[in-house]
């Protein structure tokens, strides 16, 4: 039974990531709004049913990786290193993201076309927004849960804000420069610098930053 069960999570799975591929494929060829639920369902020769079966929404076909990028950030909190505070751990996580050209860090082959699709498409934008205050969200009750901060301690959520702020601005100063056509590898170094520089603010404060 057991093996019976693990055959069939493992065909869903595929089966889901095969309508996931093919559907992109149709939205790098003629963009996100151009393409159709019936016409993803047609190509993967599956029902339309059977899509929206694995897929709550049109959105959700391009944001395939949705979960797994909406709990990233708290993932990266759960498993930080003993001794390692938050800041450390997410700086950690960023520029590990960074040098393996991770897809997570928007420095992966073909991040402009994804990020330029999306641009180009008002569902998906706010569909993208509401994915990074649910991101922000999550990594805010996280942060309570491994602190066992007190229900109105409002420091699990400005320590989530400021997080999710710097990584947000990073990745989108990258991806501009990518979009504008500058060497990939420049940008990373840049980026690296920049990453350095606004986790320094986060671990040392901005008291300082501005002062006459």
């Amino acid at each position: 039974m057991g093996e019976q069960l693990g055959l069939r999570e493992r065909k869903k799975r595929e089966t889901r990531q095969r309508i996931a591929d093919i559907a992109m494929g149709l939205f790098m060829a003629r963009g996100f709004d151009q393409v159709t639920v019936a016409e993803v369902a047609r190509t993967a020769d599956v029902s339309v049913n059977t899509v929206f079966n694995y897929f709550r929404t049109k959105e959700d076909l391009f944001l395939d990786r949705m979960e797994l990028v909406e709990d990233m950030p708290s993932r990266v909190v759960r498993e930080r290193r003993p001794g390692e505070s938050v800041v450390a751990a997410a700086r950690r996580a960023f520029l590990e993201r960074l040098d393996a050209r991770d897809w997570s860090s928007g420095m992966n082959e073909g991040a402009d076309v994804f990020t330029r699709m999306v641009e180009q498409s008002a569902s998906l934008t706010a569909r993208v927004r509401e994915l990074g205050e649910r991101q922000e969200e999550a990594l805010a009750r996280t942060l309570a849960d491994e602190t066992d901060a007190d229900p109105d301690d409002m420091t699990p959520w400005l320590v989530a804000a400021q997080l999710s702020a710097v990584t947000r601005r990073l990745t989108a100063h990258a991806m501009r420069r990518r979009m504008a056509g500058e060497d990939a590898e420049r940008v990373i170094a840049d980026l690296r610098a920049h990453a350095e520089a606004a986790f320094d603010l986060l671990e040392k404060g901005i008291g300082a930053y501005g002062a006459r």
